[in-house]
């Protein structure tokens, strides 16, 4: 992935009023002036955290994602890409860490299949 590719893809995806928080990376350079607010970590000078500025949410994130990947399904198809990116959001915001037991978030999946069905030509 290019730089061009990565902010096309930030720009097409991202609210213009969202506030962008980012490592030093050269490939993010110039978001800045597209978005509400810019706030850039410089992991290059071993800065981190600064104040709410930090980039640990969304590294935790993918980290999630990473190892689900690589660990349960060792492939994503592109076309199924954000089937897979829901299963993950789900994970993410229903952990433990945000306070969900385990019959808390079996309830929150659940209620999610009320009035909804699955035929297998849907699945294409």
């Amino acid at each position: 992935m290019t730089s061009l590719n990565l902010k096309s893809i930030i720009r097409d995806q991202v609210d213009k009023k969202a506030r962008i928080i980012t490592d030093d990376l050269n490939v993010y350079r110039g978001l800045r002036y597209e978005f509400r607010r810019h706030d850039i970590i410089k992991h290059s000078e071993k800065e981190y955290v600064r104040g709410d500025v930090h980039t640990n949410t969304v590294e935790g994130y993918f980290g999630i994602l990473k190892r689900g990947i690589n660990g349960t399904y060792h492939h994503v198809k592109e076309n199924h890409l954000h089937r897979y990116l829901s299963e993950f959001d789900f994970r993410y915001n229903k952990r433990v860490g945000r306070g969900y037991t385990d019959m808390a978030r079996a309830d929150a999946l659940l209620s999610g299949i009320i009035g909804k069905r699955l035929t297998y030509q849907t699945t294409n």
